[in-house]
């Protein structure tokens, strides 16, 4: 295992199995077929291919078995999957190949796969936030009037309540829950533009195909973005501004809880090999570190906005190297927030 989110023991801090499935390879494929099912609908809808042909094609297309080591040495040579996908779809349905995938590029069908995972993510996170928002409301409730010292550059200042403290974890929160929702309605969209982003293949009716396709697929169309990846850049950005606000809530508590200050009690903390006496915020430390893993990785993701003319090869690669990985780090960090919120016995001092 070379990825830290589904190592055999390390996956064990930094896991999300809910989203790990939502990324895994078997519910891309899924997304592939369902693309091309939507297409072949769509083409004899349009009178593109024969009537029957497109539903014909769409039953194959759905049953049809794939060799997954042959998809992954044709990848290894094609620099994509789609191409063998493709050809084993046509082997699976020789007498219905030509309402498989005509007119169509390999990217409408890697980035509308894309945007159906990024939509589905979006929902997961969005629940997520909202419960996180709901639990930091009650420790409000619980310790709210509790007080405690602020610090500016680390050092003493004057008193607050814990409710002023938490609503300094709570804001950004809420920020990122609005951008989510404003995101899911732009992120959701189909790729259908054809060899070079034109839709010449569809006769003239490539805007009236892409919209039944979109509509089959509970996607947006609103037209080609091949070479345009703001939007991908954008929705790694909120990632980014997400573990970044959980980040910060991280380092104040793990400050809170040190030795002397003692500004905040977990329950469950982190036991150590050689000083039993420690109890040390693992999940608070998680979320920094969490959030330093997505800033990073961000610049990564401005490089890929960067598409030589109508097709990159390699900015579209490095996409696919970092965007998953920030959405897995993205949600172990709302896991631990919502599991470190769970922790908290006290808030300052209610003396």
């Amino acid at each position: 295992m070379t990825s830290i989110f589904d190592h055999p023991w390390l996956g064990g801090l930094f896991s999300d199995p809910d989203l790990q499935a939502l990324w895994s390879a078997e519910v891309q494929i899924m997304h592939y077929r369902k693309f091309e099912i939507a297409l072949a609908h769509a083409l004899e809808a349009h009178g593109l291919v024969a009537a029957g042909l497109g539903q014909k094609a769409a039953i194959r297309i759905e049953q049809a078995p794939l060799d997954i080591p042959q998809l992954a040495r044709a990848t290894a040579i094609d620099g994509l999957p789609i191409p063998n996908f493709v050809k084993q779809m046509h082997a699976a349905a020789p007498d219905c190949a030509e309402a498989i995938h005509a007119g169509a590029t390999s990217q409408d069908v890697l980035d509308t796969a894309l945007s159906i995972t990024l939509a589905a993510t979006t929902n997961l996170l969005t629940d997520r936030i909202s419960k996180l928002l709901n639990q930091l409301d009650r420790l409000v409730e619980d310790y709210g009037c509790n007080r405690l010292v602020a610090r500016t550059r680390m050092q003493a200042a004057l008193p607050v309540t814990a409710a002023e403290r938490i609503a300094t974890w709570r804001s950004p929160l809420q920020s990122a829950l609005a951008n989510l929702n404003h995101t899911s309605l732009q992120i959701a969209r189909l790729q259908l533009g054809g060899a070079v982003g034109t839709r010449d293949a569809f006769e003239g009716k490539g805007d009236a195909i892409a919209k039944e396709v979109a509509k089959a697929l509970k996607l947006t169309e609103n037209g080609v973005w091949h070479s345009d990846r703001s939007q991908i850049a954008g929705f790694a950005s909120l990632l980014s501004q997400i573990t970044g606000a959980l980040g910060k809530m991280g380092q104040d508590i793990a400050l809170m809880a040190q030795q002397g200050v003692d500004a905040i009690a977990l329950s469950g903390g982190g036991g150590s090999s050689a000083m039993p006496h420690k109890s040390n915020p693992v999940l608070a430390e998680l979320l920094i570190t969490l959030a330093r893993f997505n800033a990073t990785q961000l610049s990564a993701m401005h490089h890929s906005l960067v598409h030589e003319q109508e097709r990159s090869g390699a900015a579209w690669m490095l996409e696919w190297m970092v965007l998953p990985q920030m959405a897995m780090a993205t949600g172990s960090a709302t896991l631990a927030a919502k599991d470190l919120c769970k922790k908290i016995r006290q808030i300052g001092d209610d003396g």
